[in-house]
């Protein structure tokens, strides 16, 4: 199939909540890219808007570069840099990581989280599978992608979004805060907890809370009984320390504080 006499698709490589990904090739410059395929029928329609948050990101370390953005009869496109393999997808393959090389790539997402919230955004997605390794050269890299969840945190006059309660958790369960599972409204904390799982992961190869997942029909109880294994993660002496300190101060910063990122770094920069 032939896109905007441009682009060629060549295999189906992942699928989201918002759409299908495929690997494409410019058919003008042979350059190998991903290419992400949203239905007009889709109500939420968010593809249009993820490419701007792309292009407003910019030239950041991490951010994956939009080629092109199109529509047709039928489908909204976004073409952007072809990535390899997911966090999710290399721990599967080769097992938990080691210590050094967990806190290596959790620096990685650190930095690029600080700057996404330099440029006043919250991802509010923070999971292994939307962190992407690049290709060749570019193989110890990390990148975020699927923004489809996120949001700024401050207004047009620098004002921060209002503290809301007995909202739906959004995000990927495993990750969330525990504000989040208890029905908050996310802020900068929020990402910055849900990168401590992330780095738990890389660690164990799974979560304490993974098995709750079996159990989704029954959703209220699940929330309560992962928030509470949450809550005393920071009691489990197999936690390294490391994640216990970075995971108490993220969980100790209030609504709207700003975090100090380099004290985070600090504790897995080592």
């Amino acid at each position: 199939m032939i896109i905007s006499n441009k682009y060629k698709l060549i295999e189906k490589i992942g699928s989201g909540a918002f759409g299908d990904i495929y690997k494409g090739i410019n058919i003008r410059t042979k350059e190998n890219v991903a290419i992400k395929v949203e239905s007009l029928s889709n109500e939420t329609k968010l593809l249009k808007n993820e490419t701007k948050i792309y292009q407003y990101l910019g030239n950041i370390q991490g951010i994956p570069e939009v080629k092109w953005f199109g529509v047709d009869e039928n489908n909204n496109y976004m073409a952007m840099k072809l990535l390899g393999s997911s966090l999710t997808d290399t721990v599967k393959k080769y097992g938990p990581l080691s210590l050094k090389n967990a806190k290596y790539f959790t620096v990685q997402i650190l930095k690029i989280i600080k700057k996404i919230h330099e440029k006043e955004l919250l991802h509010r997605d923070i999971k292994p599978d939307n962190f992407l390794f690049g290709l060749q050269e570019d193989n110890k890299t990390l990148h975020i992608i699927d923004f489809g969840f996120c949001k700024r945190y401050l207004d047009n006059d620098g004002k921060h979004i209002p503290y809301k309660v007995e909202k739906t958790p959004l995000g990927t369960p495993n990750y969330i805060s525990i504000n989040v599972h208890e029905g908050t409204e996310p802020s900068r904390r929020d990402d910055l907890e849900s990168i401590g799982y992330v780095a738990l992961y890389m660690l164990n190869g799974l979560l304490p809370w993974d098995d709750l997942n079996n159990y989704v029909q029954e959703y209220k109880n699940v929330n309560n009984q992962m928030k509470i294994k949450k809550m005393n993660l920071l009691k489990d002496e197999r936690c390294p320390p490391e994640v216990t300190l970075y995971l108490s101060y993220c969980r100790n910063l209030t609504f709207e504080e700003t975090p100090n990122y380099e004290y985070l770094l600090g504790l897995f920069d080592s």
